[in-house]
């Protein structure tokens, strides 16, 4: 796998519908993306200072550490409530388990009252084992790479990771980390400051790193997720991933897998990928 000079600069202007190309760029690129009213044409000599809708993506830096850390952070939290509640849609099996246990209640202690609450106690616990597991997760990711970005992903080769800068503040985080095993380079991290979704920026951020893939000869992006927003999945396809599989097995990092956490937290992880070009 040949990656290319690290001296090689390439600054490329991004439109979030845009979807025709990748326009290639190195590790050292940096992108201004801007989000045009409806029907006004882009002039790039348009002055940025009156821009105000301007994101522009760069390299980490280590001044970004808290801002980083704390977009990933809410980022993360976020899928608590999503995963306990908005993740039941998508399991079946276990809307009919907590059915017949509703049920048993009844039989059991021909009780309306405690018939009724069943269904709170079953969601307070799967909220519940949500935090936990997600708490977990968490933790292991803050005290692994995210605790050390430069380490993980500005030093070796093939790696790297963006900020998305809007009016001076970091608003959006992605990071790329290389696999020479089957050269395939790992889309990471990706988040969003929630107060400044909806303006493209993630589709942005996913561009720079199928930049950077392309540049550097990969083969593939590829990513996996746990998102349960159907948003976030509609993004990859429209980046021009594939979904490859999907696992409702998958063990997140600090999962103890005990029989109550395999009652009350289930997760459906989803593997998406991009072929760039044939091995």
């Amino acid at each position: 796998m040949h990656f290319s000079s690290p001296k090689m600069v390439c600054e490329t202007k991004i439109v979030a519908d845009e979807h025709d190309a990748i326009p290639g760029g190195t590790k050292k690129d940096s992108i201004m993306w801007t989000s045009p009213a409806p029907g006004a044409a882009l002039s790039a000599a348009e002055p940025k200072d009156v821009r105000k809708d301007a994101v522009f993506i760069r390299e980490f830096e280590l001044g970004d550490q808290e801002e980083v850390r704390r977009i990933f952070y809410e980022g993360i939290m976020e899928r608590i409530p999503n995963t306990a509640f908005r993740g039941l849609r998508q399991q079946p099996h276990t809307q009919l388990f907590y059915a017949l246990l509703t049920v048993m209640c009844f039989f059991m202690t021909k009780s309306v009252t405690l018939t009724c609450c069943a269904p709170l106690f079953l969601m307070g616990a799967r909220y519940y084992y949500s935090w936990k597991v997600i708490q977990n997760y968490l933790d292991c990711a803050l005290h692994t790479d995210m605790a050390d970005i430069e380490a993980y992903y500005m030093t070796p080769t093939g790696s790297c990771f963006w900020v998305a800068m809007l009016d001076g503040r970091v608003v959006g985080i992605v990071a790329a980390e290389g696999r020479e095993d089957d050269n395939t380079v790992e889309l990471r991290r990706m988040s969003v400051d929630s107060r400044y979704r909806g303006k493209g920026i993630a589709k942005a951020l996913g561009r720079r790193v199928l930049e950077f893939a392309v540049r550097n000869n990969y083969a593939a992006v590829v990513l996996g997720t746990t998102a349960v927003k159907l948003a976030a999945h509609k993004l990859y396809e429209s980046l021009g991933f594939r979904q490859t599989g999907q696992s409702e097995d998958y063990r997140l990092p600090g999962m103890s897998r005990s029989l109550l956490e395999r009652l009350f937290f289930q997760i459906r992880y989803s593997r998406y990928r991009m072929q760039l070009r044939e091995e």
